[in-house]
């Protein structure tokens, strides 16, 4: 099963290590992992999503919680959440391609960042699904470079 935890952390050097020496000591590999700065300059969110099954997921959550920079763990899996994932992905086009790339980049509502004449860098943003829809139609067109953020997360608000 998926799983999404959001960490927060103090922002020093060494926390990610830590963390990531953790999830590899219970066996637990890292599908996507994403950290940066929060309203606060002072704390990391970091957005963890694994694969694994439920009881070793929390006791890998109270080991995260035992660490002392760790401010806070969110497991996602019984709340619900946003998801975003923001993808560049350089797509090979001719003369006789361009035309169909960049109607299936407005139909996923993509933005073009760059056109040459050989390539075109599509930015798109939204959840795992949909990048990976729009990644199958670009593929017979020759995707020659991609990367990918890693998936980011926050709770929803009240209702």
């Amino acid at each position: 099963m998926k799983h999404t935890i959001s960490v927060l952390v103090e922002n020093k050097f060494g926390v990610l290590a830590r963390i990531s020496t953790l999830f590899a000591a219970r066996g637990f590999n890292i599908d996507s992992l994403s950290v940066g700065e929060t309203e606060n300059s002072n704390i990391s969110r970091m957005t963890i999503v694994v694969n694994g099954d439920d009881s070793v997921l929390e006791q890998v959550e109270k080991q995260l919680n035992k660490l002392i920079d760790v401010i806070k763990v969110s497991n996602f899996s019984e709340t619900e959440f946003i998801q975003r994932d923001l993808a560049l992905i350089k797509v090979a086009i001719n003369k006789n391609t361009r035309t169909e790339v960049i109607q299936i980049i407005n139909i996923f509502r993509a933005k073009i960042v760059d056109v040459s004449a050989d390539s075109v860098i599509a930015e798109i943003t939204g959840d795992e699904e949909k990048i990976e829809a729009f990644l199958t139609l670009l593929k017979p067109f020759s995707i020659k470079e991609m990367c990918r953020t890693g998936v980011i997360a926050m709770a929803r608000g009240l209702k």
